[in-house]
């Protein structure tokens, strides 16, 4: 459903898993760029000579169609310098007008470098688009998206996340199924007495029927911490949906949210859906007549 796709690209093995879930999001008429962003530094360090810009281009340009040829796919090609990735990377993604940003979780990869440094978490606040998390050893241990699962709580955000991962599970013959974690943390306050067991018990069943109204989901519904359960759902999914509230999955990411803990502990392909992304496609559909994306069967 994906139909403007760019992946980040390292010399890490994390650009190789990118290309290979960005292949199954993207769609079939779609176009895919592979990105790579090389470090602008201090003019006080490297002279003002541009020759430096010229060469760490060529450079960034061999890598990529190296990859390119490599993965053996039709792929755009675009080389930017920023003074980090996660700037560059979301300058390229919101220049090129993307829907999706895909990036690897390898350790030294992509996901590792944007991860590391306050000013390239100040920068990232505000993703332009989805951005999606290949695991480690995705390329060679890639699968058929058999079954595509979602983060849902009934809020706006998991209505939209359900919505796209229903499309999605159209495309590739997928089941869909989406949990709801249940949790109240403990109090370090005085305050309302934390629910009993009867009051969990009901609350799950709530949820559990809140699921079961949507249609062809199979309802998931857990008690405990919302990112933990989720990472274990993970294991059992080819992706895992997910909606961002505030500014955006980055923007939560490196506050410690759920979709922080989930980029560095999910088991499967990880896409975020970002405030900017819901936006968008809201706006997308008022401007063609169409409805927007949502969760109804």
């Amino acid at each position: 459903m994906f139909k403007n796709v760019i992946v980040g690209v390292d010399a890490q093995d994390g650009g190789h898993d990118a290309i290979a879930l960005a292949r199954q999001l993207c769609d079939e008429e779609g176009v895919l760029t592979l990105g790579y962003v090389y470090p602008l530094e201090p003019r006080a360090w490297r002279g003002t000579i541009p020759a430096y810009d010229a060469g760490r281009g060529a450079d960034g340009r061999q890598l990529l169609e190296h990859a390119r040829q490599e993965a053996g796919i039709e792929a755009q090609i675009h080389v930017v310098g920023s003074s980090t990735v996660g700037r560059g990377l979301h300058e390229s993604a919101e220049a090129l007008g993307a829907d999706l940003l895909v990036v690897g979780s390898a350790r030294r990869g992509i996901l590792g470098r944007v991860l590391v440094g306050d000013d390239t978490r100040v920068a990232l606040n505000g993703a332009p688009c989805a951005v999606a998390i290949a695991p480690a050893g995705y390329a060679q241990d890639r699968a058929a998206m058999g079954e595509i699962g979602v983060g849902y709580d009934g809020s706006p955000e998991s209505e939209h996340a359900l919505g796209v991962a229903r499309r999605l599970a159209e495309e590739h013959h997928a089941q869909l199924s989406a949990l709801d974690a249940i949790f109240f943390p403990a109090r370090l306050v005085v305050g309302p007495p934390l629910p009993d067991a009867a009051m969990i018990d009901g609350m799950l069943q709530e949820a559990r029927e809140r699921i079961a109204v949507l249609g062809d989901v199979e309802p998931h519904v857990v008690y405990g911490e919302p990112a933990e359960e989720l990472a274990m759902y993970s294991a059992s999914v080819d992706l895992l949906v997910v909606g961002s509230r505030s500014y955006g999955p980055i923007g939560r990411l490196v506050h410690g949210s759920t979709a922080r803990q989930l980029a560095l502990s999910a088991r499967s392909p990880l896409l975020v859906l970002t405030r900017a992304a819901r936006e968008a496609e809201q706006s997308a559909a008022s401007s063609d007549g169409r409805e927007p994306v949502t969760a109804t069967a």
